[in-house]
């Protein structure tokens, strides 16, 4: 894939999607439409990638992509061919071969534009398309070939122009090209404005038919890898497309999803080997699962890490971390910043906030832990929270190793639970209790172990 370039046309108004986000911008599989091209053609090795934008959905775009591209703004409507015409100042002109392709098109896989691509070059083509057989292909334009050809492309015929075919099997244009980059810069001013400004790219299938030049369409394995978005529904239809894919990737790679229609997996979802996925359960953005793990019935984790032979049981991950050997569940909640060390039990109704859990360590029962440390082989009874918050700042609770806290305990940070020391049931603590003592009653007294009051 050396001297090859990329253009992803992404400056279109979108307006279908009845939305003031940008249609690229909208998510499929947790993921924006928009990255779905630009990681495709990393994997592929192209370096420079250009994504033409419009002057409103610019700056969305930028902060979504940031510095991984090169941008060009398409100023005014005028089609597809003016898209790529304000890619030129920008596209690297030493490259030998350009792959364009929309900003709207999922589920386009690595392979069938790899193979696009790789037949161009050996079959030294001036324009390639990417085509796929559909059943009437509503809104898509169809390829016309030569007769008797299997190759040869003479035109590609918009829909509009060609509504006679409703119904029909027919082979259709992806939105996916390769042109041989000088060819491309030569021919793409011929492309003619028709009743409006807009100048659309197909026309150049006709115009390399017409000068004798090489132009074919290789159709893909799977013809929904064609389907574009234009509004909400079709976005739900792929995106159920999708997430078919995703699932039985999995199973193949050794997940278990013993009821796959009721489990919904992101695109960036990682899962090991022998992980059990229960029904009703949700695995979305970046989240990485172990292997030998059983996550659900019912459970939701996003942006999360968790390590080998955990267990997350009908409960909810948000951006926290567990290693390996940890349960939860039933009807817990990790939020940002739990961190739970290996064989760590978190049992039902527990809420955990920006902290962290030694190995070892135990709720078994309800209650909210928020920015604490609890350290190793602590016991935290049922019903036990911490106050952290005075109103105004946040503040920290700190149980050192070997601590038993017992039911109903209040911890009202800032405030510190020395090792092995132990908390009454219903004990209100609001001062630090030494190590190896005794906290009782309200507000807490600190007492000795063996000996009583001190």
């Amino acid at each position: 894939m050396d001297n090859l370039a990329g253009i992803i046309l992404a400056a279109g108004e979108g307006t279908r999607m009845k939305s003031r986000l940008p249609k690229v911008l909208h998510r499929l599989c947790g993921k924006e439409l928009l990255r779905y091209p630009v990681e495709l053609l990393g994997k592929l090795g192209v370096e420079s990638i250009v994504v033409v934008v419009s002057p409103s959905n610019q700056d969305a775009v930028k902060a979504l992509l940031g510095d991984s591209v090169q941008y060009a703004v398409q100023q005014a409507r005028t089609g597809t061919a003016g898209a790529v015409e304000a890619a030129s100042s920008v596209t690297v002109r030493g490259a030998r071969d350009i792959v364009v392709m929309g900003g709207d098109s999922p589920l386009v896989t690595e392979d069938s534009v790899r193979e696009l691509v790789e037949g161009h070059i050996e079959g030294g083509r001036q324009m390639s398309i990417l085509s796929g057989l559909v059943q009437d292909g509503h809104g898509l334009g169809r390829i016309s070939r030569d007769t008797g050809s299997q190759q040869g492309v003479n035109a590609i015929i918009e829909y509009t122009d060609d509504a006679a075919r409703a119904g029909q099997t027919v082979e259709v244009n992806s939105g996916v090209y390769c042109f041989q980059a000088d060819w491309l810069w030569a021919n793409l001013g011929q492309v003619a404005a028709g009743g409006s400004p807009e100048r659309y790219l197909t026309d150049l299938a006709g115009i390399a038919s017409r000068q004798g030049d090489l132009v074919a369409a290789q159709p893909v394995d799977d013809s929904v890898e064609v389907l574009g978005i234009n509004n909400r529904v079709e976005l739900a239809h792929l995106e159920d497309i999708q997430r078919r894919r995703i699932r039985e990737r999995l199973m193949l790679e050794g997940v278990t999803i013993t009821n796959p229609s009721s489990v919904m997996i992101d695109d960036g979802v990682v899962i090991g080997q022998d992980t059990v996925v229960l029904p009703n359960t949700m695995l979305l953005g970046r989240t990485v699962i172990g292997s030998g793990c059983e996550i659900g019935p019912g459970s939701v984790i996003r942006d999360s890490a968790i390590g080998n032979d955990c267990r997350v049981t009908s409960s909810a991950m948000e951006e926290a971390v567990m290693e390996s050997g940890v349960d939860v569940g039933p009807f817990s909640h990790l939020r940002p910043g739990a961190y739970l060390e290996s064989g760590v039990h978190i049992g039902n109704y527990v809420e955990v906030k920006e902290s962290r859990f030694a190995a070892g360590a135990v709720m078994g029962h309800f209650g909210y832990i928020g920015d604490a440390s609890i350290g190793s082989n602590v016991n935290v009874g049922a019903g036990t929270v911490t106050c952290n918050y005075d109103g105004r700042e946040k503040h920290r609770s700190v149980v050192e190793s070997g601590a038993f806290i017992g039911c109903d305990t209040l911890l009202v940070a800032p405030v510190t639970v020395g090792a092995a020391a132990v908390t009454g049931a219903g004990a209100v603590v609001t001062k630090d209790v030494p190590a190896a003592r005794l906290a009782v009653g309200v507000p807490a007294r600190i007492l000795d172990r063996r000996t009583g009051p001190n």
